[in-house]
């Protein structure tokens, strides 16, 4: 009895070892395609409003939303109320630190990632990039902290709806891909179509 316990956890242990071993070079190309191209749009967005050298800035919190809803599309934090609802929550509370606290970094800073934490994780929108969002919104250059609350708008919400959208549409390009994953949300997409339909 104890030997088939030790065979079958060998076994199990191997399937498990070589499934994450294995590399989907489809999945690789998707994940790629995606990234590709919700960067490049956000790039292009924002390339009229900000200079070259703080879009490079901006794109660190959204180059990781894009590892996680390209890349590991099935985590909790890769959702769409997580995607875009976590970065506006911090960019919120990043600029109203800023607007309202004296500037000392060394207090702004861990005040603005703390405070979006915690924010995050009472709305259920948890999304590490979010913790980013905030700290540019304290730390970053004259030009965007002079954007006040519009940064709020463009670029984190702006920039969030377009890496949304591309991944509406790149992870459900293959039947091996599905995004979103919480079931609620695309009950309520569906609703939203079918009654379009009647309204036809």
């Amino acid at each position: 009895m104890v030997k088939k316990k030790i065979r079958r956890g060998i076994r199990l242990s191997k399937y498990i070892i070589y499934k994450e071993t294995l590399i989907d070079y489809k999945e690789n190309f998707w994940s790629f395609a995606g990234a590709f191209i919700g960067i490049g749009l956000i790039s292009y967005a924002q390339s009229f409003q900000l200079a070259q050298h703080e879009n490079l800035f901006l794109i660190g919190s959204f180059g990781a939303s894009s590892v996680l809803i390209f890349g590991a599309i099935q985590s909790p934090l890769a959702q769409p109320r997580n995607l875009i609802g976590g970065p506006f929550i911090s960019a919120l509370i990043g600029v109203t630190i800023y607007k309202y606290l004296p500037d000392i970094v060394w207090l702004t800073a861990p005040l603005a990632v703390s405070f979006s934490i915690v924010a995050m994780q009472i709305t259920k929108t948890l999304h590490p990039p979010g913790g980013a969002t905030a700290l540019i919104a304290v730390i970053g250059s004259d030009k965007i902290k002079s954007l006040g609350y519009f940064y709020v708008i463009s670029p984190v919400l702006m920039g969030s709806l377009i890496l949304f959208a591309v991944a509406l549409i790149f992870n459900n390009i293959t039947p091996n891909r599905k995004y979103p994953t919480d079931k609620r949300f695309t009950d309520s997409i569906k609703k939203v179509f079918r009654l379009k339909k009647y309204q036809n």
